[in-house]
């Protein structure tokens, strides 16, 4: 993308019918860490990569609890996610607190797209560089939606954002018709896997992923660091297995593709955290 006479006000149309700054705004997303929403009929999980700046700094929080039955995931600008999940957690408050029942989930989101669409619509505020993964239990059962910097939100069966989500969402398309009825151990195994092909060969430990679980009878938990690498040591994630030959690709193709995308990784900007 480069900067053009559309690209300096939100509420400014291109003649191509684009709003230049959401684009923007979507693109921050993917230069988040990666992060990934799993539900079957009792159960959704959410998992993150834990990224830092440096060696020497500890990784931003990218999961974070609203409610006992909603949680969130986040990619791109930290700052704002952390902004958008403590108005959700206010929003839990206040409904429960006039209606002594849980907020649905459903309604939930609608609020928060209708907060992220009032920034695309005013000359003075920019839209939040964020995309949240929310999930949760309500009476109509477990639910995974994405709320998109533009306003738009969607529900899904399974579902990844960030850098190098591609590859989950690869993963998650082949193995999504068997989440329906999985159960909590094989959905928390599924994110696992999912999360290590974010990665691209980086080794799969506690210290650089966070799980979190909401489900019937269990309210939502983010899983210790001692859970989670009891998990990758009982699923055998941390070994990867070579590809039958049938299935590997020609080693020629995609060296390039790869190659970029770790160049491009490098340059990331300071929100990939």
């Amino acid at each position: 993308m480069f900067r053009n006479q559309y690209d300096t006000d939100v509420t400014t149309w291109s003649p191509a019918g684009r709003l230049f700054q959401v684009e923007y705004a979507m693109e921050a997303v993917k230069q988040g860490s990666a992060a990934i929403g799993l539900r079957s009929k009792t159960h959704v999980v959410l998992a993150c990569v834990n990224k830092s700046t440096s060696e020497l700094s500890s990784h931003q929080k990218k999961i974070f609890k609203v409610d006992d039955h909603i949680g969130v995931a986040i990619a791109g600008l930290t700052a704002d996610g952390r902004v958008l999940s403590r108005y959700l957690r206010n929003e839990c408050i206040n409904y429960s607190y006039t209606y002594e029942s849980p907020l649905p989930i459903g309604r939930l989101v609608v609020q928060l797209a209708d907060k992220a669409q009032v920034c695309t619509q005013r000359s003075w505020k920019r839209p939040y560089g964020v995309g949240l993964l929310v999930g949760g239990l309500d009476e109509s059962g477990a639910h995974l939606y994405y709320n998109c910097p533009s306003g738009n939100y969607f529900e899904y069966e399974a579902f990844a954002i960030g850098s190098r989500s591609q590859a989950a969402k690869t993963y998650l398309e082949r193995k999504f018709e068997t989440f329906k009825d999985s159960s909590r151990d094989n959905l928390i195994k599924d994110a696992l896997f999912a999360l290590r092909e974010t990665l691209q060969g980086e080794k799969l430990t506690s210290s650089v992923c966070t799980i979190a679980v909401v489900g019937v009878g269990e309210a939502f938990q983010i899983l210790n660091q001692e859970t989670v690498q009891g998990l990758i040591n009982e699923f055998e994630i941390v070994g990867e297995e070579p590809p039958p030959a049938d299935e590997a690709a020609p080693p020629e193709q995609g060296s390039g593709a790869e190659s970029g995308s770790s160049a491009a990784e490098q340059g990331a900007a300071p929100m990939d955290i």
